[in-house]
């Protein structure tokens, strides 16, 4: 399984962003695409997961409405817009996938992560 994220970079606040994340070498349709952050200095965060087979989307109660979890099932890319983007949003972002049927953002669940992607908010 692979997973490469791209999208970060370096954005004002106020800005939006949208990161990718490509997933292959799965052969099962059951599975659950997560998005995970790091701020510096601080443990990993769940953001949101959607669901391969029906597209249902889950969010972390924590975090605000401007993120928006996406999939396009034909390109197998899972999506994280980022709007009205925060010097707190400043973070590694990861995508994750779990082979499951249960979505959640229990992070021991995922066994495939990609490499991080940086996103740098500045004011």
């Amino acid at each position: 399984v692979q997973l490469v994220e791209s999208g970060g970079g370096s954005v004002q606040t106020g800005g939006s962003l949208r990161l990718s994340c490509v997933v292959s070498g799965i052969t099962s349709d059951e599975y659950i695409t997560a998005w995970f952050r790091q701020a510096p200095g601080k443990g990993r965060e769940g953001i949101a997961c959607i669901k391969n087979t029906d597209g249902r989307d889950y969010y972390a109660d924590s975090l605000e409405s401007r993120f928006t979890i996406s999939a396009d099932r034909a390109k197998k890319t899972v999506y994280l817009q980022i709007n009205d983007v925060q010097p707190e949003d400043t973070a590694v972002y990861y995508c994750a996938v779990d082979i499951d049927y249960l979505p959640s953002l229990y992070e021991p669940s995922y066994d495939h992560w990609g490499q991080g992607i940086r996103v740098t908010v500045s004011s």
